[in-house]
């Protein structure tokens, strides 16, 4: 259904919330906090982020705002136990798709929920829940682009298949002899001698990010290590 990030620090009703989008086939990662919140969103690719605003350590407009910096595109919802104008105001001049006063009607919060996440992949195309997040980076395989911030870099096509490789076994070895037949086709000595080349210039593309490394693994393979 959708890739949810929840960030809530109230145990009852964060256990609640996330239950109940469970139970509606959401998959939900939920965080107690704003800068665990951030962290999460940093290791995955989300659909939509569901953030409290009154938070320890980040609040949540903060959150969003680093959150954008990072993925304008992605939709979030504000959570509040204030229903205050000016609270609200701030809200959607940060950008919010929604702004929901605690309690909530559970029915109408997730026909809400439903609502922005179609809209956001309508207009972002089926491609970009194929995206990647990478530390600070967002890779995006189908355009062949690894974007920080203002700067996109773009990949060759066997640059962006051999990430695209490594990324669907992030924090795993990639065997090297299955990445060498996905993206040469073959496991010969010079293709080897290639594959190590383009590994080199996809460390240096990641390497503004100090979260984020690409490992040898002596006789086996490869890890992206996030």
């Amino acid at each position: 259904m959708g890739r949810i990030l929840l960030v809530e620090d109230d145990d009852s009703f964060g256990y609640i919330l996330k239950e109940y989008l469970d139970i509606h086939d959401f998959s939900v990662t939920w965080e107690q906090d704003g800068e665990a919140g951030l962290r999460a969103f940093q290791q995955g690719v989300y659909d939509l982020c569901i953030l409290d605003i009154m938070m320890p350590l980040k609040d949540g407009f903060t959150l969003a705002k680093e959150i954008q910096e990072q993925d304008p595109e992605v939709p979030f919802i504000f959570l509040t136990a204030k229903s205050l104008r000016v609270d609200k105001l701030k809200g959607f001049r940060l950008g919010c798709d929604d702004y929901v006063v605690k309690p909530i009607d559970e029915e109408l919060f997730i026909a809400r929920v439903k609502a922005i996440i179609k809209r956001s992949g309508d207009s972002n195309g089926a491609q970009q829940s194929l995206a990647h997040r990478i530390g600070k980076y967002l890779f995006d395989p189908a355009n062949q682009t690894l974007v920080l911030g203002e700067n996109v870099q773009r990949l060759t096509t066997k640059e962006a298949k051999l990430l695209q490789l490594l990324c669907e076994k992030k924090n795993q070895v990639l065997d090297r002899n299955k990445a060498l037949k996905t993206v040469w086709g073959e496991s010969d000595f010079f293709n080897r001698k290639s594959m190590d080349v383009f590994i080199h210039k996809l460390r240096k593309y990641l390497e503004e990010d100090d979260s984020v490394k690409i490992t040898n693994v002596h006789g086996k393979g490869f890890v992206l290590e996030v």
